[in-house]
């Protein structure tokens, strides 16, 4: 995870600089619950070396759930930046939940407070369980809670004491429970409103929110959109799909303005990020083929010394 905390904190520095050719997702309606996303991505190499070029096609089913199915298919088509042949064929939803929780860590990195030793995570899902990882990788988490309306049990279970996770994950009877304590919260939900009250929160905390990505669905209360310092993975993004500010936004709560920063901007010193230690910051994301592009590359470094893969003949 920390290897791959680094690859996205690059990616989102070219992608804020425009170094990164990676177009908005054209997302494919297969019904009113179930979507497919199309995103390529393209990042030159630099002296010959790295780069990426590529596509991935992944499919938010939520029909899929009380069928038993995963909520997430995908794989991503990783091709040579020197000729266009096809080089692999990666399991995109593993890669997906990886490289998102990494986008977290980047921005709890960069945002949270240095002593943050309290997390808490809404949902239970596979995006659940490396946002939790991520968060412990980059700040030393002590207790964490979790709220989700099925499957907390099994997760606190699973994920107690495993790498940088503390033994300490505690099931939450609520939402308050949850964020009451902590200093950093993820939602990785596929909620369609406000997953906890704004007035439950504690002063300084950091927020990473993931799980939504359409404009009419939140996770994230105005309230707390509102007296944030927001930041986003791309304002472009965010402008077509992060309904968690674009709600907000129809309502007057917000201006446009209020979300104009971008994480690579603030990884690169180029705009402040916590501006104090009371003050509530947030980083919503909702996905870039930027950080496929830094995954699809650490996987194709990675993958044969570890043995991994099958090689097939063209």
């Amino acid at each position: 995870m920390a290897e791959a905390i680094a690859a996205v904190k690059s990616a989102y520095v070219q992608l804020s600089a425009g170094r990164v050719l990676a177009p908005l997702r054209t997302a494919l309606d297969v019904s009113p619950a179930d979507v497919t996303l199309v995103m390529p991505f393209y990042e030159a190499p630099v002296n010959g070396a790295g780069g990426a070029l590529g596509l991935k096609l992944v499919s938010v089913f939520e029909s899929n759930v009380p069928r038993g199915l995963p909520l997430i298919h995908s794989v991503v088509l990783a091709v040579d930046t020197a000729s266009g042949a096809p080089l692999a064929l990666i399991e995109g939803a593993t890669l997906t939940a990886i490289r998102t929780g990494a986008a977290s860590g980047a921005a709890t990195d960069a945002l949270a407070r240095p002593d943050a030793a309290v997390a808490a995570i809404f949902g239970s899902g596979a995006q659940a369980r490396r946002q939790l990882e991520a968060v412990c990788t980059v700040r030393p988490i002590e207790r964490v809670y979790v709220y989700s309306l099925g499957g907390a049990e099994a997760f606190a279970a699973e994920m107690a004491g495993v790498g940088p996770i503390p033994a300490d994950v505690r099931v939450a009877a609520s939402p308050r429970e949850a964020v009451g304590q902590a200093d950093v919260i993820c939602t990785a939900t596929t909620a369609r409103t406000p997953v906890f009250d704004d007035a439950d929160l504690r002063p300084g905390v950091h927020i990473n929110a993931i799980g939504v990505f359409t404009p009419d669905a939140r996770e994230i209360p105005g309230a707390t959109v509102r007296r944030a310092r927001v930041v986003v993975d791309s304002v472009a993004a965010a402008l077509a799909e992060a309904g968690d500010l674009l709600i907000p936004l129809s309502a007057g709560e917000i201006t446009r303005d209020h979300f104009s920063t971008e994480l690579g901007q603030v990884l690169a010193g180029e705009r402040p990020g916590r501006a104090g230690a009371e003050q509530i910051t947030l980083f919503k994301s909702v996905g870039v083929a930027a950080q496929d592009a830094a995954a699809a590359r650490v996987i194709l470094s990675n993958g044969p010394a570890l043995g991994l893969g099958t090689v097939v003949e063209l």
